[in-house]
């Protein structure tokens, strides 16, 4: 595999004071401890949390990992299947939705995404029992088990018919996105109406209804990686009662949550927000660069970044919406950042970037420690908020130290992992019981597991699950990574 970038890798930097001396040179901070310790010597990795009327076992929370592989139906393959079997097995005792599941078929990112809907109530029990199943044979029980369904609605990235063919549903024409994603800026037909959004919240309520029904103890009102919900919340432009203001921008958000508060008052509700989305980036000759902007007039696309630099970080409107959620009854809140299919090197640090990225413009210990600074501040502000933290895959073998130092240190509640268990889902079973890493098993951040739904194969970890690597469509994704061979 090619290196596409001048970084040194995380693997190469074996010693703790190895990585320190790399961060340094960056001049950025982790928190690192020199000693891992398992659940029998008091880990703080090991310690249970309240949530709600909930007792957590541990702090280790897997984060919702969309395989592009349930049946046309939305219905659970045998793939997803196995995928949500390996997230009971992790050991980790807070599931955050496992699955993004569409609350309508219109909503769907791909023909092959799991649904929410009252017609598929049987294939969202059987994902839960396949987990609660393969839970209880790792690990002796449920106890302190919390597993949630995450439900979205896809929005500017729809493709609920072909694995190839957008089909958007828009909150605002964005002229960057809008370029860069082939939408006409005069097509008024893309932009949800008003009456569908009312009808949007008719169909999140009924799918809180049916996960609360199945036997889910929470449900995700997703809000973040630039999918239809975080999009509202930079839509300043947008007329009506749901634009404008931040008020405005957060009222789809806030009446879910309401209405479904009032619907299903015993389930707990989430929320994963994208604290900040930025510029979106495109690729300028062997680097990543933010799409230009006028910078003569204020940048009002983005949310959680500066309107005359909106590279940058301003956390105002974030906090004030986190403060309106706590107000609601919100008890979990997932920190992630930006958007995968526009700026994914914010969004999940790597070194090689997924087949419609480009090559990272920072070293992504930057992106890592961006992540970690940015939920410890959240956490300040509210500190009876459970707090998720996402951007620790990236640190490979040196994962536990800092996931371990940052709980200690009181910077977040639980650890996130997402592509981390696509390979090695039993890093948490493995570091709570005091065992070493199986290096063989932990994720390198190659984006594959990117790669691949991109071009319409399910989504797996091809080069480490032994698994994947055997089934037909590596062969396809070799030849895509390879590109079109010369005539």
């Amino acid at each position: 595999m090619a290196e596409p970038t001048s970084y040194p890798k995380v693997a190469q930097l074996r010693t703790v004071a190895a990585l320190q001396k790399r961060l340094d040179e960056l001049g950025v901070a982790l928190p690192i401890d020199s000693e891992v310790l398992a659940a029998s010597a008091g880990s703080p990795l090991a310690q249970p949390l309240q949530v709600g009327r909930y007792t957590v076992g541990n702090r280790w929370c897997i984060h919702p990992m969309e395989g592009w592989d349930a049946n046309p139906d939305g219905s659970p393959s045998e793939l997803t299947l196995r995928r949500w079997g390996r997230f009971g097995e992790s050991g980790a005792k807070l599931i955050w939705g496992g699955e993004a599941a569409a609350v309508q078929p219109r909503g769907r990112a791909n023909p092959n995404q799991t649904l929410a809907v009252p017609q598929n109530a049987a294939g969202l029990e059987k994902l839960l029992q396949r987990l609660r199943e393969s839970h209880r044979q790792a690990m002796g029980s449920e106890e302190g088990l919390l597993v949630g369904l995450q439900l979205t609605h896809s929005g500017r990235f729809c493709k609920p018919h072909d694995h190839h063919r957008w089909e958007p549903l828009i909150a605002y024409h964005h002229p960057l996105l809008d370029a860069k994603f082939g939408i006409d800026p005069a097509d008024a037909s893309v932009v949800i109406t008003d009456d569908d959004v009312a009808r949007l919240i008719d169909d999140y309520v009924a799918a809180a209804k049916t996960a609360e029904k199945v036997g889910f103890q929470f449900v995700d009102i997703k809000a973040c990686h630039g999918y239809l919900l975080h999009e509202f919340l930079s839509a300043r432009s947008r007329p009506g009662p749901y634009g404008g203001d931040l008020a405005g921008r957060a009222r789809l958000l806030l009446t879910i949550i309401d209405r479904v508060r009032e619907a299903c008052p015993h389930l707990v509700i989430g929320v994963r927000l994208s604290v900040a989305d930025t510029l979106p980036y495109r690729q300028v000759g062997d680097q990543g660069q933010p799409m230009d902007w006028d910078r003569s007039v204020p940048y009002l696309h983005g949310f959680g970044v500066r309107q005359d630099d909106p590279t940058q970080v301003d956390l105002s409107e974030p906090l004030q919406l986190i403060q309106w959620l706590t107000q609601r009854g919100v008890e979990l809140l997932n920190v992630t950042l930006a958007s995968p299919y526009y700026s994914p090197h914010l969004q999940r640090p790597a070194i090689f970037p997924p087949s419609d990225g480009y090559p990272p413009p920072e070293d992504p210990l930057v992106g890592v420690a961006r992540h970690l600074d940015i939920t410890a501040r959240i956490k300040r502000e509210f500190p009876r908020l459970a707090v998720v933290g996402s951007g620790y895959t990236y640190l490979q073998e040196h994962l536990p130290r800092v996931a371990q130092a940052a709980v200690k240190q009181g910077m977040v509640d639980f650890v996130g992992l997402g592509r981390m268990v696509l390979s090695y889902p039993e890093l948490p079973r493995d570091v709570l019981a005091g065992r070493t890493l199986q290096r063989k098993l932990i994720c390198r951040t190659f984006s594959e597991c990117t790669t691949a739904p991109r071009h319409g194969l399910p989504s797996g970890c091809y080069p480490l699950d032994p698994f994947y690597k055997q089934r037909p469509e590596r062969e396809v994704l070799v030849q895509i990574k390879q590109g079109p061979k010369d005539a």
